[in-house]
């Protein structure tokens, strides 16, 4: 059996508790607590000892960076964010430039705003068929350490949103021998490098540091994720005084303890669980292709796209243009039918398949979209890409200036030309069609416009409708 440190010091607390002078204020009494609240212990002071002198994190986090070959590991209970924000303070110092993907998470955003880095920005390949991002090119991040010789640092999203797999380690030769370190926004990739069938993770590629959310592929409790990194090209002084930082002093402790078991199972049953939610995944692939009008994304997009490596083929992407029905429409009927899918907006349906999924649960969200997609069928539509996946962003000012300059709301008329002081990001995927220190664009505007009365929720701005936008006010 697989040594779990602090999942077993978890359970021991459970099976004999002490009477805690701690928080959390509940303090498990019986006559105030369900038994959710009964499983809320602290890490320090339940789990671990308040000094964290016993060790039991430092071990488990120990065990992680053995299973994925990391210098240092630090386990996070906020998420991939938390992961994001502490490497963009890592990796270089304010009004340095950082190549990044355009696809970056608002997140990772944001750790530029914290970092006041300067974004040199790089836009994957954009699939004709599907309208969905398609890797990112060796080539173009090349031209953009090239173009900016004083470039501290890569930063990529691989896997992407929908499943996209770069080939990160020609990224990863592209940046060492420019000098800087890779740095790979892998949230979607924990289970990456588990499966003779699933692409390495970014760490077997040759990356420098990656964020990974045990929450999303694997079987951690929601908010849970870790950084992983190599010391090489990473100072680690500096890595862990930002993960530390930024990371609340008062951790879940069933949190934590639900990423030393996770990383358990993977070592014990990964492969086999892996390979059911592939073989499930690919059958499902196989019924939705007998559908009319009904685009399904799999391995060939790989073959049509030179700047993918692969297609993670647990990930089931399907585009609805061509059956004519309403994929917002849709998506709620399924969720009346218990049916609830990660990504669903007009075009396109991402539900999400992990080796917590059986042929059962597979076949019946299988069974429900064909059904649904039948009951809404209608003429068929031209596929418009999100725009998220397409702008092509016009950067005026660093992200931290714009974020603390002064700034006005005005109408989205108005302000086209002007430079954004907030975020707007259709949510999912979480990424950002405009952010703050970005030129206004109409085309951007006119396409957020559509997309938010078709039903797309659109998030971190102060107007969800667009009538309105922030901008920096002007002299």
């Amino acid at each position: 059996m697989t040594d779990t440190p602090l999942y077993d010091a978890y359970r021991r607390f459970l099976e004999d508790p002490a009477t805690p002078f701690t928080v959390p204020g509940h303090k498990r009494n019986p006559e105030l607590v369900d038994e959710l609240l009964a499983l809320d212990l602290p890490l320090y002071g339940a789990v671990e000892a308040l000094d964290g002198s016993t060790g039991i994190l430092a071990r488990a986090e120990r065990l992680v960076g053995e299973l994925w070959g990391a210098d240092w590991c630090g386990f996070s209970v906020q998420g991939s964010s938390h992961g994001n924000m502490a490497i963009a303070l890592t990796l270089a110092t304010p009004g340095d430039k950082v190549v990044v993907a355009r696809t970056l998470h608002k997140s990772l955003f944001f750790g530029l705003v914290l970092a006041g880095l300067e974004p040199v920005w790089v836009r994957p390949d954009i699939d004709a068929e599907t309208g969905l991002t398609a890797g990112m090119p060796v080539e173009r991040v090349e031209a953009a350490l090239a173009a900016h010789p004083d470039a501290k640092a890569v930063l990529l999203v691989e896997p992407s949103y929908v499943g996209g797999v770069s080939d990160v380690a020609a990224h990863a030769r592209a940046a060492h021998a420019h000098g800087v370190p890779l740095a790979v926004d892998a949230a979607w990739g924990a289970h990456l490098g588990f499966h003779p069938l699933l692409p390495p993770h970014a760490l077997q590629a040759g990356a420098d540091v990656l964020v990974t959310s045990v929450h999303k592929h694997i079987t951690g409790f929601t908010q849970s994720s870790m950084v992983l990194a190599q010391r090489e090209r990473i100072d680690l002084e500096r890595l862990e005084a930002a993960f530390e930082g930024l990371h609340t002093t008062s951790p879940s402790g069933g949190i934590m303890a639900s990423i030393d078991r996770a990383r358990a199972l993977l070592q014990e049953r990964g492969a086999e669980l892996l390979g059911v939610a592939i073989d499930e995944a690919e059958r499902a692939r196989e019924r939705f292709r007998q559908v009319e009008g009904l685009g399904v994304v799999g391995a060939e997009i790989a073959g049509r796209s030179p700047a993918l490596l692969m297609h993670d083929p647990t990930k089931i992407v399907l585009t609805l243009a061509g059956t004519g029905a309403d994929g917002i429409a849709v998506a709620d009927v399924l969720e009346r039918r218990g049916i609830t899918l990660e990504f669903a907006d007009r075009d396109t349906f991402c539900p999400v398949i992990t080796l917590g999924d059986t042929p059962g649960t597979i076949a019946r969200m299988t069974d429900e979209i064909i059904r649904a997609v039948e009951e809404h069928r209608g003429e068929p539509r031209a596929l418009v890409p999100l725009t998220a996946w397409t702008v092509d962003p016009v950067t005026a000012m660093l992200p931290r200036d714009a974020f603390f300059a002064d700034h006005e709301r005005v109408p989205a008329a108005q302000a086209v030309g002007r430079i954004a002081a907030e975020s707007v990001v259709p949510y999912p995927p979480g990424i950002p069609a405009l952010a703050p220190g970005e030129v206004v664009q109409a085309s951007v505007v006119e396409a957020l416009q559509a997309e938010a009365a078709a039903g797309t929720s659109i998030r971190y701005c102060g107007d969800p409708t667009l009538e309105t936008i922030l901008v920096v006010r002007e002299p």
